[in-house]
């Protein structure tokens, strides 16, 4: 393919990503005043009609709301998310100033995969407890996630999801008091139709999904996850 065949970014894309730049870096914060479409047309040389669909992209995001006559003000920045040995969905979102809400999408049992049997070091076809759920920070879906339990080792572990949203809660009724992460991979990917509707985003919309293990105090896995954060609403730091 010659260069001029290759396709290229939309203009308006460009400065809709080069805003969510601004706002995940801190340029500008919440409730702030975005420049005006003359500023934002010079700045980036264009025409305001180009600048004005880069912000509904950016409204239509959740990123910035506009008000009739005064201009376009940031909605939200990115949480931060830190992904280390001991990761708590609430405290990471307490600590950053937000309030964290998960919702229960479904709890089912059925049998483990090849991957999830290998990963939770139980027989194939073994039961596991799939979690599903969406992570929400100051009432934005910020997440939507998967996780694996072994129901032999974690007998009783799916009515505990049940009853409370919390993984760390379910895990302490059903005996085990405390875990961590043993590792996680982090890959780009682009949401599909399921995620995109979940996360009030469009299908195709970048994600960034965390795979990870938990392990026991002894070393034993306990919990196979996998989350796809919102690329626009989280911004993920490993703690080393």
């Amino acid at each position: 393919m010659y260069e001029h065949d290759r396709p290229r970014t939309p203009v308006w894309r460009a400065i809709a990503n080069a805003l969510r730049s601004d706002i995940a870096e801190g340029r500008y914060h919440p409730g702030d005043k975005l420049p005006t479409e003359a500023t934002l047309a010079a700045r980036f040389g264009v025409n305001r009609h180009t600048v004005r669909r880069a912000l509904a992209d950016l409204v239509e995001a959740g990123l910035v709301r506009t008000r009739r006559g005064s201009g376009a003000f940031v909605a939200a920045t990115p949480a931060s998310y830190p992904i280390g040995q001991r990761v708590r969905f609430h405290e990471n979102l307490l600590a950053a100033g937000r309030i964290p809400l998960k919702r229960v999408l479904q709890v089912e049992i059925r049998a483990a995969t090849p991957a999830e049997a290998e990963t939770l070091a139980i027989a194939a076809g073994s039961e596991v407890c799939a979690y599903h759920g969406l992570s929400l920070a100051d009432g934005v879906p910020i997440a939507v996630f998967e996780s694996v339990f072994p129901m032999q080792r974690l007998a009783g572990i799916d009515a505990a999801l049940a009853e409370t949203s919390s993984v760390t809660e379910a895990l302490r009724r059903v005996g085990i008091p405390d875990y961590t992460r043993a590792s996680t991979r982090l890959t780009a990917v682009l949401a599909d139709a399921t995620q995109a509707l979940h996360l009030e985003i469009r299908e195709g919309d970048p994600l960034m999904r965390t795979t990870s293990v938990n392990v026991d105090d002894g070393g034993t896995p306990v919990e196979y996850g996998r989350t796809w954060f919102c690329g626009d609403r989280v911004t993920l730091t490993v703690d080393v």
